[in-house]
């Protein structure tokens, strides 16, 4: 089994939060706001969720 990525340190969920209501892109903010709640300890399951998507693309 491979292991995780580190999340990249220079993000959090606040700024990904506030990216995702400056896009006009409604994938691009769905995709922010799964990112974000990875960031602030959520599950991948609720990310896939958030937007719209199945866990193995979170996951990718």
């Amino acid at each position: 089994m491979e292991s995780a990525l580190s999340l990249r340190s220079d993000f959090d969920g606040s700024m990904l939060r506030r990216l995702a209501r400056q896009t006009r892109d409604a994938d691009q903010a769905r995709r922010l706001l799964s990112l974000a709640s990875i960031y602030d300890g959520g599950s991948r399951a609720d990310a896939a969720r958030l937007g719209s998507v199945t866990v193995q693309i979170v996951r990718d």
